[in-house]
């Protein structure tokens, strides 16, 4: 495989033709139609680890997916400026220049939390076990195995690409979701597998989780990886393929804001001591003379986090991107499918991985992260069986089937409906389950 090859339909648009725009680029593009879009803007309501509105220095999924787009968009523009003074016929085959890999990189990193649930990374599994329970038994019978799958292990990756692609038919008659370019789909899918059978075992990151649901899978295949030359990885039971090769530095952008800036979230709400994040930052950073000379002056502990954050960050764009430019034949080949910073140099992964163990022990392990998760465990199941019966049952249900916007209840089969309820419950901000949640049950009435 060429990058000729991934590239030469890269800017083609889902079921629409793009009209030539001086001004921006089919990715600038891309970003904005996302940006603007009503999914994108509810994750500002959404947790990403610690609750809100506890302090205004918390990150919600909407600055983290802003601050991770900044961070995809540096990597992919130091890479993109290497790639293509390396292989000048990228620009001459594909029109794909320099400075479109930040851009498209920025674009899917915009995206990459659109289709996570409230309550953060619980959330996942609180609808994942509302479906796996007795509860759930009758109302998923006649479901096939993949179908089950598909909701017994719901996946935040796999909802916001249906959230992408898709466009109610109640909505319009236009197909095609936010209509995005192929190259940005196939960045934005960082596990381009079905739900079964599971392959984690493989040890490959393409397929440590799923990507895509069986609603979605037939235009995946057709649309995004034929068109994309996306190398095939099926088996016997299922289909899969391994990335599009600017998604592992997605995967980079993420896992370094999510690491670094959380372990900050920690420190400025007291449950991680300022000595152990300068210590841990600072083992990160390639230091100088300079940086000597600029951390002295600064006299603030939280301005002084602020410096090490930034610059931690800063050394981690330089060294993913700088390993993924040494190994990128690897990884157009399909032979190298690994996180990125899983290749850092040994002393850097190991400082990396003290301050993911301390942001488990002291962060993702406190009394606010443990609340809000118990708070997920109970709203969620309890509004999947109410609309799950009403969807199923609507004549059983008809108050509480009113309460469905219209495109959550298309579809004809069981599996359709379900996983239109799960999409309406998930789509919802933390605030909003709440609030449906004690309506419902009689804990506080709407408008009193």
């Amino acid at each position: 495989m060429q990058w000729t090859d991934y590239f030469k339909f890269a800017k083609r648009r889902l079921y629409a033709d793009s009209k030539p725009d001086k001004s921006r680029s089919e990715f600038q593009k891309d970003y904005d139609r996302i940006i603007f879009s009503s999914a994108f803007r509810r994750l500002q309501n959404k947790t990403q680890v610690l609750p809100f509105p506890a302090s205004d220095y918390v990150r919600n999924r909407l600055t983290h997916s802003l601050e991770t787009a900044s961070v995809g968009r540096s990597i992919g523009n130091i890479v993109g400026e290497n790639i293509t003074r390396k292989y000048p016929q990228i620009i001459n085959e594909t029109g794909i220049e320099a400075v479109d890999f930040g851009h498209l990189v920025s674009a899917a990193c915009l995206a990459h939390d659109i289709g996570n649930p409230p309550f953060g990374h619980s959330g996942e599994s609180a609808i994942s076990s509302f479906f796996r329970s007795e509860k759930a038994f009758p109302l998923i019978k006649n479901l096939n195995e993949k179908q089950k799958a598909d909701l017994q292990n719901f996946e935040g990756n796999a909802s916001g690409f249906r959230i992408l692609i898709q466009t109610p038919e109640s909505s319009s008659n236009i197909k095609g979701g936010l209509r995005l370019t192929l190259g940005t789909y196939g960045t934005f899918v960082k596990y381009p597998k079905e739900s079964l059978p599971k392959r984690k075992k493989e040890k490959k990151a393409s397929l440590k989780k799923f990507g895509i649901y069986q609603s979605e899978m037939e235009i995946f295949e057709s649309e995004i990886a034929q068109n994309l030359h996306l190398i095939e990885q099926h088996n016997d039971e299922g289909k899969a393929w391994k990335r599009f090769p600017l998604t592992f530095l997605v995967e980079a952008a993420d896992d370094i804001c999510y690491h670094i800036i959380d372990f900050e979230d920690g420190f400025n709400m007291g449950f991680v001591p300022f000595t152990q994040v300068e210590e841990l930052f600072m083992n990160i950073i390639d230091k100088n003379n300079s940086f000597d000379r600029r951390y002295k002056e600064i006299k603030s502990k939280h301005e002084k986090v602020n410096y090490l954050r930034s610059m931690a960050i800063n050394q981690l764009v330089k060294d993913t991107s700088q390993l993924f430019i040494e190994n990128e034949k690897d990884f157009i080949a399909g032979e190298l499918d690994t996180s990125l910073l899983d290749l850092l140099p040994a002393i850097k992964k190991k400082n990396l991985n003290e301050v993911i163990k301390q942001s488990v022990e002291n962060i993702y392990q406190s009394d606010p992260v443990l609340k809000i998760e118990i708070a997920g465990s109970k709203v969620l199941p309890d509004l999947l069986h109410k609309f799950s019966q009403a969807v199923l049952f609507p004549e059983k249900n008809r108050q509480l089937a009113k309460l469905i916007p219209p495109h959550y209840k298309e579809g004809n089969s069981d599996y359709e409906k379900l996983l239109n309820v799960a999409m309406f419950i998930s789509d919802m901000t933390d605030r909003k389950a709440v609030e449906l949640y004690k309506n419902l049950n009689g804990i506080e009435l709407a408008g009193y």
